[in-house]
């Protein structure tokens, strides 16, 4: 099968069982599955979803971690062309129900055998055993659930990504099986994949960039992934000195725990890798020269968002970059900078980035507001985020447009001011909001994961390194800044109470509630 007879993502997995069929595709908790066994799993499970009443056009929900069940379970749906909506497991009971509600989703499928937040989810549902199909518990038909209609071609809907909102409220992103192949083979290429590759698996499956870059991904080449449940340090360094891996994708604060483990390490870090790269969120320079110290290789960089499918842009293999760029336009994809008037910018200067891909999503659910606000003429997708472009074609990103702080008729970039933090030897992570003040103004207020510093040191570090203008009014120090599964940190669900005391120490006790500022 050539891939270009490719209609559906579970055609990735027949065509690694026909060409492949002994080659291991995935391992999960010590066992090695061969593509031909994956596939097998997978047909046995379309079959479950026949059983459980999901018809063609159905919403089946996935509550699960990254499993071989799980990634079965989606290929099954594919093949029936049900639409996946894949949730992270770890979510709370008030989430899930509203991606339930909203989703109208046929069944409700819960997968337990590696997940104790799944299976407390199945006991409150009242979910039951499947027969015959070990970890799988099914929650009630919904009888009110309306089949989507089906597309012959590969524009038909394969999942329903959920957001985690720029208003406090997810949003479920169509993305088709056109698109999700579009970005499993791009990606492939791009990191020059081979059969002989082991990718590591740790990012949720449930987002978008565990979905396609990795996943599918890593499947398409014929390569193979070891999953893992939840992100671990400790395991994943093992990993790495073991010479299981060869290819480490992640977000910046993944390598910021690996680099934190090290530096309590007596050896170095020897290591089967050929090539490591960090997405999900920006990427500072510190963070980057640190983990390409670790490694001995380039720390490759890259942006997508959701509803790009995801992947916009990415650093090339053959042309490491010494700065933060978050690289070229992947080949196929398309950019504009634009201004608010909706015109391009001049070259250089900063503006909202669009982009025309064939990963670009379908639309938002039964949202049809917001797609129109997103979705442009020309096929064009308004990302909402702030970048750049140099002469030489790459990126640079410079945060969200409703996080952007005007502070004293001057505009503030939360990135630049997190660069200037996240240098400081003694912080692990930060992130920087803008609280609102009487006239229309802001102050800057910076929220921290540090160690061994006080607001006063980390204030005269800023002194030389920003205008008095992008200076935090206010550094707060937390143990660890709140996080989505995927390890991007959450700006909306920081505090919103602030200690009267500088310096303390707090936890999370509120949400932001600027609507400028609210995280992706």
């Amino acid at each position: 099968m050539q891939s270009t007879d490719y209609r559906r993502i579970s055609d990735i997995l027949r065509h690694g069982a026909a060409q492949r069929p002994d080659a291991p595709a995935l391992v999960d908790d010590g066992r090695t599955w061969s593509y031909a066994q994956l596939a097998a799993v997978a047909d046995t499970h379309a079959a479950l979803l026949r059983e459980l009443g999901v018809r063609p056009g159905d919403r089946v929900m996935l509550v699960a971690e990254n499993c071989v069940v799980q990634v079965a379970l989606l290929f099954a749906a594919a093949a029936i062309d049900a639409w996946s909506v894949i949730v992270n497991a770890r979510l709370s009971e008030g989430e899930l129900e509203t991606i339930r509600t909203h989703s109208g989703a046929r069944r409700v499928l819960y997968v337990t055998g590696n997940s104790p937040d799944a299976a407390r989810h199945a006991a409150r549902a009242g979910a039951l055993p499947c027969a015959g199909v070990d970890g799988v518990l099914a929650g009630g038909l919904d009888t009110a659930c309306v089949p989507e209609p089906i597309e012959a071609g590969a524009d038909q809907v394969a999942a329903l990504m959920y957001t985690t909102g720029t208003t406090g409220q997810p949003k479920g992103v169509m993305l088709s099986h056109a698109g999700l192949l579009f970005v499993a083979a791009t990606s492939s290429r791009l990191r020059g994949l081979t059969p002989q590759d082991r990718a590591w698996g740790g990012l949720p499956v449930s987002h978008v960039y565990g979905l396609t870059s990795v996943l599918l991904g890593t499947l398409y080449a014929g390569a193979c992934l070891q999953l893992a449940p939840r992100f671990d340090a400790g395991a994943l360094l093992a990993s790495i000195r073991a010479g299981e891996l060869t290819i480490v994708q992640g977000v910046p604060a993944m390598y910021a725990r690996l680099l934190a483990i090290m530096e309590k390490a007596d050896t170095p870090l020897a290591s089967r890798l050929r090539f490591c790269y960090a997405g999900g969120s920006p990427l500072d320079p510190s963070l980057k020269r640190a983990a390409e110290a670790m490694f001995g290789l380039p720390l490759h960089n890259g942006y997508g968002l959701t509803e790009g499918g995801p992947t916009v842009s990415q650093t090339r293999l053959d042309t490491p970059r010494t700065d933060t760029s978050v690289g070229l336009p992947i080949p196929g994809v398309e950019v504009r900078i634009v201004a608010r008037d909706g015109l391009d910018v001049a070259p250089g200067e900063t503006g909202e980035l669009w982009t025309r891909s064939p990963g670009r999503m379908r639309g938002y659910y039964r949202d049809p507001a917001a797609t129109a606000a997103a979705l442009q003429p020309g096929g064009w997708l308004a990302t909402g985020d702030l970048a750049r472009q140099d002469p030489d074609g790459a990126l640079f990103l410079l945060g969200r447009t409703r996080e952007l702080i005007i502070r004293s008729g001057f505009n503030v970039y939360p990135l630049e001011v997190e660069t200037a933090l996240n240098a400081h030897p003694a912080v692990v992570q930060s992130a920087v909001v803008g609280r609102p003040l009487p006239a229309a103004e802001e102050e800057v207020v910076a929220f921290v994961e540090a160690h061994g510093v006080d607001e006063a040191a980390l204030q005269a570090w800023l002194l030389p390194r920003l205008a008095p203008y992008k200076r935090p009014a206010r550094i707060v120090f937390m143990d660890a800044l709140p996080a989505a599964p995927s390890g991007k940190i959450l700006k909306s669900r920081l505090p919103y109470v602030i200690p009267a005391q500088a310096g303390t120490q707090v936890s999370i006790i509120g949400v932001a509630s600027s609507s400028r500022n609210r995280g992706r």
